[in-house]
């Protein structure tokens, strides 16, 4: 069995310089590389950045571990079958599109298999752009374990709790968490409360950094200090298990003979980490009009200051409403960059229920136009404006500079809204014209 040390614990803050020892005394001080780690161990970098990256960008972390991570068999090429990397053959879509949650199935099928591609842009080849997935979990990782090389992950689930074991330590993450683990470390997961459905957004280019705060002042959006960093945990077990590694879109496998989970101590930024998005503190309009969806901004992969990010992550947490004489839901809009959106629990303030459930995703492209429909756009053209607070509704968004292309798999799904569009359909003209 293996020898697990501790209860799940955690240390406080995002890109900090932390370490973590599951075992006293075993980490180094002064040095990263003794003649000899204490306790017959390895010192091994893992570096998530160029080595000349400037210094507040520069991520690695060292870690000193049982067996260094050159000790495994030949790489040999596997499949998964629903995990995709773009570009995909479908040209971009300028329709609004959206989806339905996607059903847990019954088959057995663990984090990896069960991941099911909606959209990406870019290619990790380039080290640019961005893929959504949605994961279906119905059966744990045992003797499996995953490294993508290709980008860093962040994993929200909405349906079942995921507990996450990684090289660095576990994160045990709920409805309501994301997960942010980073390019090449390497995990598996648990299904703790059985199966589970949720959100993965896999970024190909620079690591996700909280956005400057600017006019904002120090304070507000995602604090550095309400992510949770998990401390040093290992297991030592000598088993035949198999490391399965995402490369340039591929999927390749090689055989071990122990756990890799064999880092005793690290020390480092390049790390997991947790977030509860209802920390979030949410920022909005005092006065009129609506705010733009910037204001959201939890985490950034930036790309271009003026045409948009690699890819932004907005958190809509509840909040209070309080604009005077203001159409309060996102009003109708064509943006520059492309908006995939994914409901985690209750709705979102600019559809009706019946439009978008916990589970399901929307995409509007780059100029794609959308807006409230119909049904959402009458009632909040004419309801009284006291303060109401959205309660009940935990909404994330995506957005990128390039523009989303659609897997095959998820244009022919049967949760892919063919009717979309009609949601728009009968709006009333108000205004009479007065032509010459």
């Amino acid at each position: 069995m293996p020898q697990i040390r501790g209860p799940l614990t955690y240390q406080t803050g995002f890109g900090n310089e932390l370490e973590s020892e599951a075992e006293a005394g075993v980490l180094p001080h002064g040095r990263n590389s003794p003649q000899q780690p204490a306790r017959g161990l390895v010192s091994e970098l893992i570096s998530g950045t160029t080595f000349t990256a400037p210094r507040a960008l520069n991520r690695r972390t060292y870690v000193f571990r049982a067996m260094p991570s050159v000790v495994h068999g030949r790489y040999q090429p596997t499949e998964v079958k629903t995990f995709d990397t773009p570009p995909f053959t479908q040209p971009p879509n300028p329709n609004q599109m959206r989806w339905d949650p996607l059903g847990i199935p019954a088959a057995e099928q663990d984090f990896l298999d069960g991941m099911f591609t909606i959209c990406g842009n870019g290619s990790p080849d380039a080290q640019s752009g961005t893929a959504l997935h949605v994961y279906r979990a119905t059966v744990p990782m045992t003797d499996r374990f995953f490294l993508d090389a290709d980008g860093e992950l962040l994993v929200m689930p909405d349906t079942g709790t995921l507990l996450i074991a990684t090289e660095l330590g576990r994160l045990q993450v709920a409805p309501g968490e994301l997960a942010l683990i980073p390019r090449g470390i390497k995990f598996r997961v648990e299904l703790p409360e059985g199966p589970s459905r949720g959100f993965v957004c896999e970024n190909y280019g620079l690591p996700f950094r909280l956005p400057e705060l600017g006019l904002i002042g120090s304070n507000g959006l995602a604090n550095a200090v309400d992510f949770h960093v998990p401390d040093a945990w290992y297991e030592i077990e000598e088993k035949p298990c198999t490391l399965v590694q995402k490369f340039c879109g591929s999927f390749w496998e090689a055989r071990l003979d122990h756990s890799p989970l064999d880092v005793v101590a690290w020390r480092g930024n390049h790390v997991p980490a947790k977030f509860n998005m209802y920390d979030f503190v949410a920022l909005g309009t005092a006065t009129v009009d609506h705010p733009d969806p910037s204001i959201f901004c939890a985490l950034s992969s930036p790309s271009d200051p003026v045409l948009g990010g690699n890819a932004d992550f907005m958190v809509l947490p509840p909040r209070w409403a309080v604009a005077e004489d203001t159409f309060r839901p996102p009003g109708f809009h064509r943006n520059c960059v492309a908006e995939y959106l994914g409901i985690i629990t209750g709705k979102h303030e600019g559809k009706s229920a019946s439009g978008l459930r916990p589970g399901g995703a929307s995409l509007h492209n780059n100029w794609a136009a959308h807006g409230p429909d119909v049904e959402t756009f009458e009632l909040a053209r004419s309801v009284e404006l006291p303060p109401r607070k959205i309660e009940d509704s935990l909404v994330f968004m995506i957005e990128s500079r390039q523009p989303l292309q659609v897997a095959d798999a998820a244009l022919s799904a049967p949760e892919f809204q063919r009717d979309y569009q009609d949601h728009w359909q009968g709006f009333v003209r108000r205004f009479p014209g007065t032509n010459a």
